[in-house]
């Protein structure tokens, strides 16, 4: 076999099939000429790295080793490119183990805590691998087939594999492995299909042959984005392994993890399999999200999508390099070029399908608890917020409503008032939530329980490998659970639903406890033995196995067995229930669901599970938040104040400020809890939560649009500071402030006992908020004041956000008039648009019954342009314009020509009683 690269950043040795050029249909392999990449710079990192490796041996052999000295082609391999032959966590690795597989063995030091951090069992450079054996031109990319001659040390590995490259974009590049002879389970997603080979790509693309190796670099810088030479390929039945290094250390996403949004390439390893448990750093939560987004040196960006729902672990080092692990499906892999971060997940959304628009009163306010106790205390908070008029536009309930905890049933004593409270809500222009779970009770007498005595008739329920239904527990006992990748299940869930809905006209679902969830490990009667259950590899899953509070991976569902499909479950009953509220309501459906997916946007929003009551897990929501925006699910949120453990009033009102400007905005805690919904604070707080929630409502017109703008084009909501500034290196780490489209940044305060937070200002003009003060930074850590009633909020210079007279809810602020906020740039100009609908309805953008506006500032002129009018836009009116940053004290100012009066203070010029029709354009001049 040929030498694998020495491990550096630049490339295999052995070059042939540079895709870049265009060649014949049949491209020989054969070992070619050193492509340009390994010249030059290539050369010179080669040097830089083998100098200090000589040193840190001779080092070594100076002190003595430990052992046996390991063969001098262990001792070239550096600590930070050592990649891991021995993964196994249940496996004290011994030398005699690792170099039973072939691999070097060298003892380090543990890290802190214990924690593994250099691989004592690495590959050395010669380790077999696979051989490219042949490689055609095809309409859109190539096929390859890929030859392995010596077997891997896992069983039932693949000796002969089909590559399959596809051109799809000039900025979307897609690989794909699988077995060249027998078809493999393949995530049952949609994705696009190309139609035509991308014409002028902004990547180029090389392979190595002996070993086979994935060498992608940008064609602007020459970056290298991919090369996967630095470790073997391993293609076994149900272990899949394919590493690469990486052009950087700054690596997102990979979800969903407790984690800050940069990830640490310290030896991390991030397991990706839904699991029900309280997020908790470095465990594997509720979804699954295999997509990375990584800043390249000079402010580009890439991302890489793995479609793959088996499980799966991602090993980052800190080479920089990274591992792929997963036990089944195939490797199926996207590249996103970019090259701004925004692009990338635009381009990632493209694939996996754009998020669904909300109706708008899901942007509004949102209270809920587990623990009301009945629908009578539930209606008494909700007067109570009406009482103080604070926001709110919808009540939910927890499973306390619910008849012993059983799906689709009602409490007849404590929550029998539940259809008279819905009402009211309706009638004040409010709106319900309810729970639901997917294990349906299982225990009671044949003939009293619809739900399930139906579900048993259709044949709709996991069953064990003896056909039988998979009996678990959650909360109300035995359960057996729903198959939500059978079409016929996503019916029966439909008329569960009917049903209930002609008693208890609720207008959203909360899609809990569905990873799925079980209070047993498996089932009632374990798990059955095989390589399903208890596969040759386990990946690092918390309980280290795959039922650990779950179903047994063995399960049977429709479309495949549960170990394929586990990960998918939230995303099928997502689709389902959607679906479902749908040919319901015949208006856009509201869904929040635990467990996620990627493409799950287009069905459901997410929040982020049962954090606690802690200053810290406030601090965790915004990197959580801020990586499902790049999962493509912008309507996410965490539980307001914490779910779990007793709130303070400090924290409470402190996270009410922050959760205010979460997407998707909820206040709820347990049962056994003292309350936490604002109108039980002292005035004071209670005061400064009414006021950001104005604020929040205040902001709709310039929220609705962002998530139009997702919507129509993959835009993030909440977005990280580096997507905007993305050359500016000191933007990439931060995580405790964020933005709100291009132009509102947010800086919460995350600490107890201050009046003040340091926050970044990246470089250019800002305007406070409120009082449009402007601060013009250097990109400088600025200390703000922060009273315990005030939350930092800045405008970034050329930008105009649509706002709106707040009412108590979203449909009482949708009546009232505009006011529009103009954030001059140094040179005097700005932009804004704003999407405008009826809120609800479904499609309304697709059937074009919706208006959009473009507001634009040029030499003094404001202008508001209609690009596309509704009948809603008639309705309601623009008052006010407010411009921050006039320098100069105007001396009059004309509308449409025509002199109005106007007031000038500290650089902000105001002009009110506008009365105009959103349905007509208008300009503005101030001489």
């Amino acid at each position: 076999m040929k030498s694998y690269q020495k491990l550096t950043t630049a490339v295999p040795q052995q070059l042939g099939c540079r895709v870049e050029e265009e060649g014949s249909t049949s491209t020989p392999v054969g070992r070619g000429k050193l492509a340009p990449w390994w010249v030059g710079s290539g050369l010179l990192v080669a040097a830089v790295l083998l100098s200090a490796v000589t040193v840190w041996v001779l080092r070594q052999v100076s002190r003595g080793w430990p052992g046996p000295t390991p063969p001098s082609k262990c001792l070239l391999v550096p600590e930070s490119h050592r990649f891991d032959c021995y993964p196994e966590r249940s496996v004290v690795v011994t030398q005699e183990l690792c170099e039973s597989r072939g691999c070097c063995f060298i003892e380090t030091p543990l890290l802190a805590g214990g924690k593994r951090g250099v691989p004592w069992c690495f590959y050395p450079p010669d380790f077999p691998s696979y051989m490219l054996e042949s490689l055609n031109q095809t309409a859109l990319g190539m096929v390859g087939l890929l030859v392995r001659r010596k077997k891997a040390y896992y069983p039932r590995d693949i000796e002969r594999l089909r590559l399959d490259v596809e051109f799809e974009t000039n900025t979307r590049l897609h690989i794909k492995i699988t077995d060249a002879a027998n078809p493999r389970y393949e995530v049952p997603i949609q994705v696009p299909r190309a139609m035509k080979r991308a014409e002028n790509p902004i990547y180029s693309l090389d392979f190595s042959r002996d070993p086979f190796g994935v060498l992608l670099r940008r064609r602007a810088t020459g970056t290298v984005l991919l090369n996967t030479s630095v470790a073997p390929l391993i293609f076994a039945d149900q272990f899949l392994q394919m590493s690469t290094l990486l052009p950087s250390k700054f690596l997102y996403g990979l979800g969903e993890h407790r984690s800050t949004l940069l990830h640490s390439l310290d030896w991390t390893t991030l397991t990706l399999w839904a699991r029900d448990v309280s997020p908790t750093e470095s465990f594997n939560l509720y979804g699954a999200h295999p997509f990375y987004l990584l800043m390249e040196e000079g402010g580009d960006a890439h991302g890489v999508f793995l479609l793959n729902s088996n499980a799966m672990e991602v090993a980052l080092q800190p080479a920089p390099g990274l591992t792929w692990r997963t036990i089944g499906g195939v490797l199926d892999f996207y590249i996103f070029l970019g090259p701004d971060p925004n692009m990338v997940i635009q381009q990632y959304q493209q694939v996996i399908g754009f998020p669904a628009m909300p109706p708008l009163w899901a942007l509004g306010f949102h209270l809920c608890r587990w623990g009301y106790g009945s629908s009578n205390e539930t209606w008494q908070t909700v007067r109570a917020m009406r009482n103080y008029q604070i926001p709110q536009d919808a009540q939910w309930n927890d499973i306390d409503y619910m008849d012993g905890y059983r799906d689709f049933t009602l409490d007849p004593q404590k929550f029998a008032s539940l259809p008279s409270l819905v009402e009211d809500l309706h009638k004040h222009g409010q709106r319900y939530v309810m729970i639901l779970d997917p294990g349906i009770s299982s225990t009671n007498p044949h003939g009293s329980y619809w739900p399930f005595d139906e579900a048993l008739r259709r044949g709709l329920f996991l069953n064990t490998t003896q056909g039988q239904p998979l009996i678990g527990q959650v909360w109300p006992g035995f359960t057996a659970f729903a198959d939500f990748s059978n079409p016929d299940t996503h019916q029966w869930w439909l008329e569960n639903l009917q049903r209930f809905y002609a008693h208890v006209p609720f207008d959203g679902l909360w899609i809990d406890m569905n990873e799925p969830s079980n209070f047993m490990d498996g089932s009632q009667e374990g798990c059955p033995p095989g390589e399903l259950d208890s596969p040759p590899y386990m990946p690092a899953v918390l309980g280290d196995s795959l039922s650990a509070k779950t179903v047994c991976a063995s399960a049977k569902q429709k479309a495949s067995v549960h170990y394929n499909l586990h990960n998918l479950y939230g995303l099928m009953e997502a689709k389902a229930t959607a679906s479902a509220l749908i040919q319901i309501r015949g208006k856009r459906p509201f869904v929040i669901s635990r467990s996620t997916f990627p493409s799950q946007g287009q069905y459901s929003g997410h929040w982020l599970g049962d954090n606690r009551s802690q200053w810290k897990d406030m601090y965790y929501s915004i990197p959580g938040l801020l990586s499902f925006s790049l999962f493509g699910i912008p309507l996410v949120g965490a539980d307001i104040c914490g779910f779990s453990g007793s709130t303070s009033e400090e924290l409470c009102t402190r996270w009410m400020q922050l959760g205010t400007f979460y997407p998707f905005a909820r206040n709820h805690n347990t049962q056994n809890e003292k309350p936490q919904d604002p109108t039980v604070f002292s005035p004071a707080a209670r005061t400064a939560m009414k006021n950001v929630l104005l604020t929040r409502y205040f902001l709709l017109p310039f929220l609705y649009t962002l998530f139009h703008r997702a919507h129509v084009q993959g835009d993030t909501v909440a977005r990280p500071l580096f997507f905007e500034f993305p050359w500016d290196v000191a933007t990439l780490g931060l995580d405790r402030q964020f933005l709100w489209g291009q132009s509102l940044l947010v800086t919460p305060v995350l600490e107890p006992g201050v009046d003040s937070v340091t926050g970044y200002v990246p470089r250019g003009v800002w305007y406070d908020f409120y009082t449009g003060s402007s601060v013009n930074s250097s990109g400088e850590m600025l200390k703000m004041s922060a009273p315990l009633d005030h939350l930092n909020l800045h405008v970034r210079e050329g930008s105009i956000l649509p706002t709106q007279k707040p009412g108590t809810t979203t449909e009482a602020t949708r009546r009232n008039s505009l006011h529009l906020i103009v954030a001059l740039s140094q040179t005097g100009t700005a932009w804004g648009d704003l999407f405008w609908d009826d809120g609800e309805s479904l499609d309304t953008f697709e059937r074009g019954s919706y208006s959009y506006l473009i507001f634009n500032v040029t030499q003094n002129v404001f202008t508001s342009t209609v690009l596309h009018a509704s009948t809603e836009a008639t309705e309601v009116t623009t008052d006010t314009l407010t411009i921050f940053g006039v320098r100069e004290p105007p001396s009059k100012v004309l509308l449409n020509g025509q002199e109005k009066p106007f007031s000038y203070l500290h650089e902000v010029l105001t002009v009110s009683n506008l009365g105009i029709s959103l349905s007509q354009g208008f300009s503005l001049r101030w001489l």
